[in-house]
């Protein structure tokens, strides 16, 4: 628990996450803030595809049935509310075992690709797309107190409900304390589906998790779209993803208690938990 903030996992969680990489935080959102999260990344969808630019917002397209769009925090009031999120910073800080700033924003919309062949989609039970990780245990991990920690994390917040077949997010449980090539974890979990998870969830969970677990995009079986929205945290020394700086003035216009968290203006003077 956090020393500056008081403010922590519950025990509970806290072993969770540390087992497993990862904990789902069942209905943080409210319906307003899923709401209002929901409709403002529909909206900056729509005038994208209307041809409408909306910088400094990135997107990355797959066929028609899929979208990403990153750096959000400067596009609406409720996508900045989420990066700064009271309930969710001291939770992401008892991980990282200290002051974060916002590493990064990005959100994906998609629904299945009708040109998948559903026999062969269907084939198995779980269905990744491209696993990845974003940091490795041993460089990006350290343990203090008897408590894992990782200078990467992120928290997924599921705006729309995520079924069985409306494409959560996989995860090899555990394989953020493992120093395995990813290669030949993937492999291994490949091989027997029981060393899988797949999220479910309904508006308003929030996973959290470890850039060090191994997790991946997974295919949507069902007729639904999926809308999620995610943030990544580093210590306040790290550099912001390419692509996702914000503008200083912007960031000058905030309020003082959450410039830090999007500026990362702590820098090497970080304050930490313990």
């Amino acid at each position: 628990m956090s020393k500056r903030t008081k403010v922590g996992l519950t025990s509970s969680q806290r072993l969770h996450f540390d087992i497993y990489g990862f904990v789902i935080l069942r209905q943080v959102l409210t319906s307003n803030e899923i709401k209002e999260l929901y409709q403002s990344l529909q909206l900056a969808k729509s005038m994208i595809e209307k041809g409408s630019k909306l910088p400094p917002i990135y997107t990355h397209r797959i066929g028609k049935h899929h979208i990403l769009m990153g750096n959000l925090v400067q596009y609406h009031r409720s996508l900045l509310e989420y990066a700064v999120h009271p309930k969710l910073i001291p939770l992401v800080e008892d991980i990282v075992g200290g002051e974060v700033r916002l590493e990064e924003t990005e959100a994906i919309i998609n629904r299945r690709d009708p040109e998948n062949n559903l026999p062969k989609v269907n084939s198995h039970r779980y269905q990744p797309i491209a696993f990845h990780r974003g940091t490795k245990h041993g460089w990006g991990t350290y343990i203090e107190q008897d408590k894992f920690h990782c200078v990467f994390v992120k928290t997924l917040a599921y705006l729309t409900d995520v079924g069985r077949d409306d494409g959560g997010t996989t995860l090899i449980p555990g394989s953020h304390r493992l120093t395995w090539s990813e290669k030949d974890v993937v492999e291994a979990a490949l091989a027997d589906e029981n060393l899988l998870y797949q999220v479910e969830a309904k508006a308003g969970d929030i996973l959290l998790f470890a850039e060090s677990l191994i997790h991946s995009t997974t295919a949507i079986r069902s007729e639904n779209e999926r809308t999620i929205l995610v943030a990544g945290y580093t210590p306040t020394m790290f550099q912001p993803w390419p692509g996702n700086e914000v503008d200083p003035e912007f960031i000058a216009s905030l309020p003082p208690e959450i410039q830090p968290i999007i500026s990362g203006s702590s820098s090497w003077h970080w304050q930490r938990n313990y």
